[in-house]
C-alpha cells in the first residue's frame, strides 16, 4: 500500500471489504479499523497491523440488530437482558453477548462471548448496510497507543498498511464506547 491509503466512497469500500481489505473509518468516538469478520486472512492482517494479540477478541459492529442474527445466541439471555441490549441500540453501546457457534475463534479470542454494537454513526451504519452485515470494529491504533480521534492522527505506519479510508468525522464521545456484559449488565469498559 502507498503512504496514503485512498479515500473510498461507501460502495467501493464495501466491495473492497468483501475482497479482503482492511479499512479505517470514523466511529462514535475514535477512528476504527474494520474488515470482514469471516475472512480469517483479513482479520489476522488487521491484528498484525495493530500488534494486537488474537486472544483478546474483537468487536463486531452492525447497522441494525438483524445483521447480528446467527452471530449471537440471544436465546441464552433472559428476556429482560435482551430488552436492555435492544433498548440501547442504535447507539454507542457495546455488549458482550453469548456467541453463536459459527462465530470464529479469531473474533471471540479466548472468550465464549462476542462483543457487538449496532451503531447510529452515519458512516459506520452506511458501511455495514453496503457490506451487507456486521464488520470488525477496533480502534485504529497500535496496541497500547492512544486511539486517534481524527484521520490526521492515524499513525503513518498504520495508514500505509491499510487498504483505504472512509472519510468522515468521529462522533462526540470522549472515549471509545462502553462495553457491558449482556448477561448481567456489568461494566467491562467505561
Amino acid at each position: 500500500m502507498s503512504a496514503a491509503a485512498p479515500a473510498l466512497a461507501i460502495p467501493d469500500a464495501a466491495r473492497r471489504l468483501r475482497a479482503g481489505a482492511v479499512l479505517a473509518y470514523p466511529t462514535e468516538a475514535v477512528w476504527g479499523l474494520g474488515c470482514d469478520p469471516f475472512d480469517e486472512a483479513a482479520v489476522r492482517r488487521l491484528l498484525a497491523i495493530k500488534s494486537r494479540p488474537p486472544d483478546k477478541g474483537l468487536i463486531l459492529v452492525a447497522a441494525e440488530p438483524a445483521q447480528l442474527d446467527g452471530l449471537v445466541d440471544w436465546a441464552s439471555l433472559p428476556p429482560a437482558r435482551r430488552d436492555a441490549v435492544a433498548a440501547s441500540w442504535p447507539g454507542p453501546h457495546t455488549w458482550v453477548v453469548p456467541a453463536a457457534a459459527r462465530v470464529p475463534r479469531w473474533i471471540t479470542g479466548e472468550h465464549d462471548g462476542v462483543a457487538v454494537r449496532c451503531s447510529a454513526h452515519p458512516q459506520v451504519a452506511a458501511l455495514c448496510r453496503a457490506f451487507g452485515g456486521a464488520l470488525v470494529s477496533t480502534s485504529a491504533n497500535s496496541a497500547g497507543a492512544p486511539p486517534p480521534r481524527t484521520l490526521g492522527a492515524l499513525e503513518p505506519a498504520l495508514r500505509e498498511a491499510i487498504d483505504g479510508v472512509v472519510e468522515g468525522e468521529s462522533g462526540d464521545l470522549d472515549r471509545p464506547t462502553p462495553i457491558r456484559d449482556a448477561r448481567d449488565g456489568r461494566a467491562l469498559r467505561l
